[in-house]
């Protein structure tokens, strides 16, 4: 099943990272289960694979892609009648918000702890200020500058960004040698992996005192800082560089909800006598 599905158009059309992502998923699950066929797996079986995961996101990306594949299998005729199994499988809780987004304390603590110059403190600007994953900031250089802007193709959703280079990003990028061509360079000058880059970069966050810092959670935070600014959905979309306003949205609504908050206990206030903040 699962290497009929890696030699379909389904998983040719997909992004070169998500295949490579995706393509690490499925090796997993050949490795764990491949002698099961397709027809016997149950309910119980998919649990037992979603338990050999080490957190519910890892585990309810098992249960996906087992009913993907199922679907796939019985679309193909793989399958003689539709399995149900996976989608029966218990999906486990999540934190809702995900990674943690970055706090304005989080981001002065690391630049407090990474100085002006270093290494750590130009991946962070990089993230907070073009919203770029660690796939597309390990591969972002000066070939990506263009009339003061940032240019790049978003590996994930082949979306383009062009985005101004702000000025806490451009203070980094002036000191780095004008030799060098790709912004975080590893030892002589070679590019990160994407993982590489996003362990390098947690032990970044864990010597800078952020725990829970990442990658991902400096791109929310840029996405956030933005609706709280008052930015419009596709504005905020144009940064994050997907196709839609679905996540978009999200931090508008948040960033409004504060909003009306605070607007709504000030209302309290006069008629209390009080102030809020």
């Amino acid at each position: 099943m699962i290497k009929s599905y890696l030699a379909s158009p389904r998983y040719a059309d997909l992004s070169d990272s998500r295949k490579r992502s995706l393509r690490r998923e499925l090796d997993w699950l050949h490795e764990q289960a491949g002698t099961l066929p397709a027809a016997r797996l149950e309910k119980q079986h998919v649990e037992a694979l979603m338990g050999r995961k080490g957190g519910p996101a890892a585990a309810n990306q098992v249960r996906k892609n087992l009913s993907a594949l199922l679907k796939f299998a019985r679309s193909e005729g793989i399958l003689s009648k539709k399995n149900d199994a996976a989608s029966l499988a218990y999906k486990r809780k999540t934190n809702p918000d995900g990674y943690h987004t970055w706090t304005e304390e989080d981001v002065s603590r690391f630049i407090d702890f990474h100085g002006p110059g270093t290494k750590a403190r130009l991946a962070l600007m990089i993230f907070l200020c073009t919203g770029a994953s660690r796939q597309d900031a390990a591969r972002m250089g000066r070939g990506n500058v263009v009339n003061g802007r940032i240019r790049y193709s978003r590996g994930k959703t082949g979306v383009s960004a062009d985005l101004p280079i702000l000025a806490e990003l451009q203070a980094e990028l002036d000191r780095l040698p004008s030799d060098q061509f790709i912004f975080l360079a590893h030892t002589q000058g070679r590019p990160y992996t994407v993982e590489s880059l996003g362990n390098w970069f947690k032990d970044q966050c864990m010597a800078a005192g952020v725990t829970e810092g990442s990658a991902h959670g400096l791109r929310k935070s840029g996405a956030t800082r933005l609706a709280e600014a008052g930015a419009t959905e596709w504005e905020i979309a144009s940064f994050l560089a997907h196709k839609d306003t679905k996540t978009a949205a999200i931090y508008v609504r948040k960033a409004n909800r504060a909003r009306l908050a605070s607007n709504g206990m000030a209302r309290l206030g006069k008629i209390t006598g009080t102030k809020a903040d």
